[in-house]
């Protein structure tokens, strides 16, 4: 089976296991930008047919772009510096030891619950990290995300057997994240990040960027999501088997933007998309807000 990126909405013709959903920042910092990052992997038993609307072509928002900038060391160092929000905790476990430190206190910040419903607490640092980086990039794995998976259909409509755009209903799949979302104390989380953080940067160097700040990465992510493009009408799709190196009695199939400025995208700017105007709009406030608060860099007050 191939490895489940993000950069399509794949199904199988005939089952019935759950899509999942993903989160586009530091779940632990932006569970309230999360809904704007439910990924849209599923394996349906049939696209379900819905009767089809008007659909249109999107233009690229001004400064849209297929991927952020990749990651650097600026020669000043660091520009948006963790330290301000809260300090690091004192006694930190090391990475490889964090998980239980790090489930229990999601837990104190959400509830048990919903820690279990909603994330992959086993390797969550690692897995925040990855998402984050490949956010803006052309693939997000989803072996790596830290997030469980979720049940809705996703919906297209179609003509004949032909999918040929996002339906419309689509969009309710995200009423009860992008709720979630928006109820999340995000004071209490960007606090809740800074005194994790020394984990965080630990793994974006394990990552393969020893000279690079994460939390810069993490600014650069969400400001790169905030450009993705708002069409008005729902994205028209294309359906493109998948082929794999076995012989499959049920065979994944992906679906792709027709419009080639949508499907050269990052894969967090196509999740934004692929949420529907109403949701993407609601979505990109919690960004908005998540970056305003972790771009430190932005707040500090000119020296005169």
């Amino acid at each position: 089976m191939p490895d489940r990126d993000t950069t399509e909405f794949r199904h199988r013709a005939d089952a019935a296991t759950p899509a999942a959903w993903g989160v586009a920042a530091v779940l632990l910092v932006g569970l309230a930008a999360a809904a704007a990052l439910w990924w849209f992997w599923l394996r349906a038993p049939q696209p379900a047919a819905v009767p089809a609307v008007a659909t249109a072509q999107a233009p690229a928002a001004p400064g849209a772009s297929a991927a952020a900038p990749p990651p650097q060391a600026p020669a000043s160092g660091p520009q948006n510096l963790v330290d301000s929000l809260a300090p690091a905790d004192a006694a930190l476990p090391a990475l490889a030891d964090s998980d239980a430190r790090v489930a229990a206190l999601l837990a104190e910040l959400l509830g048990r619950d919903k820690v279990g419903a909603f994330l992959v607490t086993d390797g969550f640092v690692r897995r925040v990290v990855a998402t984050v980086d490949n956010l803006g990039r052309a693939q997000a794995p989803a072996r790596l995300w830290p997030v469980q998976p979720a049940a809705p259909r996703f919906l297209v409509e179609v003509d004949g057997d032909a999918p040929t755009a996002i339906a419309a209903a689509n969009t309710a799949r995200y009423s009860a994240l992008l709720a979630f979302a928006e109820a999340v104390p995000l004071d209490a989380a960007v606090a809740l990040y800074a005194r994790l953080y020394p984990l965080f940067q630990q793994a974006y160097e394990e990552l393969g960027y020893p000279r690079s700040y994460f939390n810069d990465r993490l600014v650069a992510v969400l400001g790169h999501l905030l450009l993705a493009p708002e069409p008005q009408l729902p994205p028209q799709v294309q359906r493109v088997p998948v082929n794999t190196a076995l012989p499959d009695p049920r065979p994944w199939v992906r679906y792709e933007f027709t419009d080639p400025a949508l499907q050269s995208l990052s894969s967090g700017q196509k999740i934004l998309v692929r949420m529907g105007l109403a949701n993407e709009v609601r979505a990109k406030a919690l960004i908005r807000d998540l970056r305003k608060r972790v771009a430190t860099s932005e707040l500090r007050v000119p020296q005169r």
